[in-house]
């Protein structure tokens, strides 16, 4: 295993002083700019665990569902059984691998993939967004629901750590690493090679004794275990989850556009992607509220720009930057006369 370069052992000990530079510089607002840097973070952790699918062509559109059932099955057996987090949260992730692989399965088996595969994920996310409506009583419905505060919200044995934000942050730290760990031991494996070879012809790929089906299956289950663990610290930190927020088609959406604008086969891109998708998101929001020109134009549906942003940015990101933010910087710092010998080109993902 390499040594970290200089350049990463300074962006560590960036990120390990990062609190106490903001209590420094933004002190009036340094519980703002915490919350804004643990949502990064979070995210990046959930869009890292997207893009081990996506990189290899899996384009699921219903992570959301996996988020989802990863956030209220933490939330929901600490309301109602009184079951510590430290518990709920391996239940919600075992239930979404489940759900993950009795999806997966016949998809995989059946040879299903490309748009049909997209599609049926999708229909996945909104039968979990449906589902979390309908069962108002014990979720709220459609308004959301929270844990039952503990004590004075700060517990170790209720994993409530919202007032102490500087903690919070060091948690949600600690979670992007593991997901970054997570993409460079898949990127090393075997697998690796493997879900390459599929990816390009899953006939040539069975035919030399892989897998296709078992790989597929793999690469799935870790996915959707990131994104409910992912959406379990979420519940916790935030204390309320809302089908909106953290479950549904919309979520799902935001976690393919985050991974694609950041770059999908960088391992940095989805923090990338996390980082320009939550800035974006602060300056619709306050440019959305604070604008009365835009409340007079468009009236009452001034609330559905930012959507409309997010998909014109897709389409331009697709068209001008396949390869994301970080993967075009890359890329032409590798082109540029005397630059890092270019790495072997990336396979063409169906």
């Amino acid at each position: 295993m390499k040594r970290p370069s200089p350049a990463a052992l300074i962006g560590i000990a960036l990120l390990l002083a990062l609190p106490f530079i903001v209590r420094t510089f933004f002190s009036a607002s340094e519980k703002y700019y915490l919350h804004l840097l643990i949502q990064i973070l979070i995210w990046s952790f959930i869009y890292t665990g997207w893009s081990l699918m996506g990189r290899f062509g899996l384009t699921s559109l219903g992570h959301g569902a996996f988020t989802g059932l990863g956030a209220y099955t933490v939330v929901l057996l600490w309301n109602f059984a009184g079951l510590t987090p430290w518990l709920g949260i391996p239940a919600g992730i075992a239930i979404a691998v489940v759900v993950a692989l009795l999806i997966g399965y016949p998809c995989f088996h059946m040879r299903i993939t490309g748009h049909y595969f997209a599609l049926l994920t999708l229909a996945l996310s909104e039968f979990v967004r449906l589902c979390i409506v309908g069962l108002r009583d014990y979720t709220g419905g459609s308004l959301g629901t929270q844990p039952q505060r503990y004590a004075d919200g700060l517990s170790f044995y209720a994993m409530q750590f919202e007032p102490d934000r500087v903690l919070s942050y060091y948690i949600a730290l600690a979670l992007w690493g593991l997901g970054l760990y997570i993409w460079w031991r898949v990127a090393c494996s075997m697998d690796r090679y493997a879900l390459d070879a599929a990816s390009q012809d899953e006939e040539a790929a069975a035919s030399v004794g892989i897998n296709v089906t078992r790989e597929k299956l793999k690469i799935t289950a870790i996915s959707a275990a990131m994104c409910a663990f992912g959406g379990a610290i979420y519940a916790q930190y935030q204390m309320y989850i809302g089908p909106d927020t953290i479950a549904g088609l919309g979520v799902s959406l935001n976690i393919v556009f985050a991974c694609i604008a950041g770059g999908l086969w960088v391992m940095l891109g989805p923090t990338v992607g996390a980082v320009f998708t939550q800035v974006l998101s602060e300056v619709l929001r306050v440019t959305i509220q604070s604008s009365s020109a835009l409340q007079a134009i468009f009236g009452s549906a001034v609330l559905a720009l930012d959507t409309l942003v997010y998909g014109l940015l897709l389409i331009l990101f697709i068209i001008y930057m396949p390869k994301g933010i970080l993967g075009t910087l890359l890329e032409r710092r590798q082109n540029k006369p005397g630059g890092p010998v270019p790495s072997p080109p990336q396979p063409v993902l169906r």
